[in-house]
């Protein structure tokens, strides 16, 4: 269940709704935040960790370095703190290449379906 950036329509998250919508467990979310130094969600009253849509964002771009290209995460942080405008548009990149090939392939379903 992930959704796009402009779907996240609530101004914060808990953990367990971010680890839902991003499909990453919380403890690893939990994780990443002692080790990256993007990540600082506020806390409540409580100490409950609230994300906002761009912290959210972060973590995708984490999850896209860490788990899709396989960085160990020191190199991740190393990448983050040297370039972080450029690994931002290579992850904008990705993620509009996959949109349009999530809509070639909806529509190769279509055309298949009308013969």
């Amino acid at each position: 269940m992930i959704m796009k950036k402009d779907e996240l329509n609530k101004k914060y998250y808990k953990i367990n709704e971010v680890a839902e919508i991003l499909d990453i467990p919380a403890p690893t979310l939990r994780y990443w935040e002692s080790r990256f130094t993007i990540l600082h969600p506020k806390r409540n009253d409580n100490g409950v960790r609230l994300y906002t849509p761009n912290d959210i964002e972060k973590i995708r771009m984490l999850h896209y370095m860490v788990k899709e290209k396989g960085l160990k995460l020191a190199a991740a942080q190393e990448q983050l703190r040297n370039n972080r405008e450029g690994v931002s548009r290579r992850y904008d990149v990705v993620v509009r290449l996959r949109d349009i090939r999530g809509k070639l392939v909806a529509m190769l379903d279509t055309l298949d379906s009308m013969r």
